[in-house]
């Protein structure tokens, strides 16, 4: 399988960013009288766009503000997921990043984990509509100068490949957040992690190749 471009999702798929999450989340939760049934389901979603799913409009703004800061300076225990390094390296000059998170979320997290920031590098601050919908993939796509079709994407979440699927991309999903039950209908492979495919950039296209 040969694809011109792979973007990679970031939290959970690159980047085990899950117990700065959780913490974070939770304190939103205690603030503003939510529990935890009110945050399932909305993994692969902005920031912004939880928000305004959660919190009534009269105090979006102010949640937005508090949730956003809190996310970014807490980056305690966030590493690199196994093969994230080595397929960001391989996929070379068509590799992207993809994320739900803020630009400078995004750089915060790559930072903490010890990963380079691609040249492309599409945030929920790049676009006006968020996973699932296929706007922040069919930008990654444009930002490689590459069709669509011909790009591979790699997530853990369900809105992230409902996403992909919708921006007409091949999938790999990996299980870091969703069992392979639940993630098997909406992607064309599923893995553990990272480290379970090879990638290879052959001057032209990157070759993917999966180990057992």
């Amino acid at each position: 399988m040969r694809y011109d471009g792979v973007i990679f999702d970031m939290d959970s798929t690159l980047v085990d960013s899950l117990p700065a999450i959780v913490r974070v989340w939770t304190r939103f939760a205690e603030r503003y009288g939510l529990t935890a049934d009110d945050l399932f389901g909305h993994f692969g979603r902005s920031t912004a766009a939880i928000v305004a799913r959660l919190v009534d409009e009269g105090r979006r703004a102010e949640a937005l503000a508090w949730i956003s800061e809190q996310e970014l300076v807490d980056q305690g225990g966030v590493v690199a997921l196994p093969g994230a390094a080595e397929a960001l390296r391989a996929a070379g000059p068509r590799r992207a990043v993809a994320t739900s998170a803020t630009r400078p979320m995004a750089y915060a997290r790559l930072a903490a984990a010890g990963l380079p920031t691609p040249a492309v590098l599409i945030t929920a601050s790049d676009v006006a509509r968020a996973k699932p919908d296929p706007q922040i993939f069919l930008a990654a796509a444009a930002g490689l100068g590459v069709a669509p079709e011909s790009c591979l994407v790699a997530e853990d979440a369900p809105n992230g490949l409902r996403a992909a699927r919708a921006a007409g991309m091949s999938t790999v999903a990996v299980t870091t957040t969703h069992t392979a039950e639940e993630l098997a209908p909406l992607a064309d492979l599923v893995v553990p992690d990272l480290s379970h495919i090879g990638l290879r950039f052959d001057g032209a296209r990157v070759e993917l190749t999966v180990r057992r």
